[in-house]
């Protein structure tokens, strides 16, 4: 489909660069202490936007000469991270951490983000990919630094591009080795090009395609491209940590599924990397020592962790681990799995993120000192902090723990190779108790009872009771979401 035919389908993202262009000349009028009225168009406007994706026409084609497909899949996570953004938006509005900064750009770059994960999630050529990729980590790094008095917001956005450069370079040396092996960057003509190669190939395609997981691994802080995040995370603006931890980690893995499931395997057959790939190469292997390690030091360092917003960064490693698990099946259920599970870490991580916001509004700090009493002094925050800790743990009845059932599931179903990862990912799952659970304890065993009791304001209370409700809810009764989720395992599918 030829680039004006294709305009037609792409409404959703010219809303969304109209969206971006108002909010620039909007701030234009406004002044520094009004500008976060950006926030609340941008808000309003990603609303919209998430209304026009749920409107598409159903058709599944492919758009501007075939870099970037419209199907089910890429609507799904289109809607996530629209979810992400507003939530994220509307908490940043509150973030006392922002005050003396000027909001508006703020919000335009959180616009352009968003923009740049939708060309991510739907991106099935080499060079869409690469460009997606760039587009958000060149404004994450500006946002990561955007607290410019801060010297620990400087090291993270200083780090956020040395170790981004290095991934970005790395995985782009890994597409041109793609492009000389096959001698295009369509996912599907790289694919019937893969299954023709010679075995006198294989090694430049494994070199190939493991700098092209540094890129992948980068954005989903898989060990060991995972450095970057706990130092980004702690000195970025807490909101922008919460984002980063949701929405770019949600396009990677969408971008990751494609990929695996469309160049690498049978996309059609999603019968699994072992079972239909082109390739004599044993992804599925080294997926699993990957998901493996991830989720193991995540754990492990998050245990000697004094800072709850540090500790949630490594939390965040241990939780793509978890998610990784399932990749190596790439079957319709593990891919099911991980999109469950996406959901799921979407409100229970960013419900405990609004919390850490709430607290560093209240005392100027975030460690887990500060959060001594917290469960008697806020006895709402304190219940739903504690439902956010047991969730990401993964105990029932909460959200996080069907995301694991789901993730385990898919593996026994994968067969009896896979029945160790569930077997160590139960054990990292208890390993992980200890330091949620801490977090528990703090709000309620140390400190002094305060007789005085305080909400958290009108704000921060409805986005608690909006991420904290379906973390709950979505533990005994998830088969809407089952069903959406079923519904856009679609793929677009091109016949060479």
């Amino acid at each position: 489909m030829n680039n004006l035919q294709s305009l037609q389908y792409y409404y959703p993202e010219i809303l969304l660069t109209i969206l971006i262009l108002v909010s620039i000349i909007y701030d234009l009028f406004l002044d520094k202490s009004k500008s976060d009225r950006v926030g609340i168009v941008l808000i309003a406007g990603l609303v919209l936007i998430a209304f026009s994706v749920f409107l598409q026409d159903e058709k599944i084609t492919s758009l501007f000469t075939n870099s970037v497909a419209k199907d089910p899949f890429s609507q799904f996570f289109k809607i996530t991270i629209i979810l992400s953004t507003v939530i994220v938006s509307i908490i940043s509005l509150k973030n006392e951490e922002l005050k003396i900064y000027r909001k508006g750009e703020y919000f335009t770059l959180l616009g352009i983000v968003t923009f740049g994960l939708f060309l991510m999630v739907s991106a099935i050529d080499l060079i869409m990919l690469y460009l997606s990729i760039e587009i958000v980590s060149i404004i994450s790094f500006v946002l990561a630094g955007y607290l410019k008095q801060n010297t620990h917001s400087n090291e993270a956005a200083l780090k956020y591009v040395v170790y981004g450069g290095f991934s970005s370079g790395l995985m782009l040396f890994g597409l041109s080795y793609i492009f000389g092996l096959t001698g295009s960057t369509n996912y599907f003509e790289v694919q019937q090009s893969l299954s023709a190669l010679s075995t006198e190939s294989s090694s430049a395609l494994i070199i190939a395609i493991i700098m092209m997981l540094a890129g992948f691994g980068y954005k989903i802080s898989a060990v060991p491209f995972h450095f970057w995040t706990p130092d980004v995370y702690e000195g970025s603006p807490t909101t922008i940590t919460a984002f980063l931890s949701v929405a770019p980690k949600a396009g990677a893995f969408a971008m990751m599924i494609r990929f695996f499931n469309q160049v690498l395997a049978d996309g059609a057959a999603m019968q699994g990397l072992d079972n239909s790939s082109i390739t004599e190469i044993p992804w599925a292997q080294i997926l699993s020592i990957m998901a493996i390690i991830t989720m193991t030091l995540g754990n492990l360092v998050a245990i000697q962790q004094n800072s709850i917003k540090r500790m949630l960064a490594y939390s965040s490693v241990a939780h793509a681990g978890y998610m990784l698990l399932a990749m190596p099946v790439m079957s319709g259920d593990s891919i099911y799995a991980i999109m469950i599970y996406l959901i799921m870490y979407l409100f229970m991580n960013l419900g405990a993120f609004t919390i850490v916001v709430l607290v560093k509004n209240k005392t100027g700090g975030e460690s887990f000192d500060d959060f001594k009493g917290l469960g008697w002094e806020m006895p709402f925050v304190g219940a739903l902090m504690t439902l956010f800790m047991v969730s990401l743990t993964g105990l029932p009845p909460t959200a996080g723990f069907v995301g694991k059932f789901y993730i385990f599931a898919s593996l026994i179903k994968g067969g009896e190779p896979f029945y160790y990862l569930v077997f160590i990912g139960g054990l990292n799952s208890v390993i992980s108790l200890y330091y949620y659970l801490r977090v528990v304890k703090i709000m309620y065993f140390s400190g002094k009872q305060n007789e005085v009791l305080k909400t958290p304001g009108t704000v921060l209370g409805a986005i608690l009771l909006l991420t904290g409700l379906p973390t709950l809810f979505l533990g005994i009764y998830w088969s809407p979401l089952a069903t959406w989720v079923q519904n856009s395992l679609v793929f677009f599918i091109q016949t060479i």
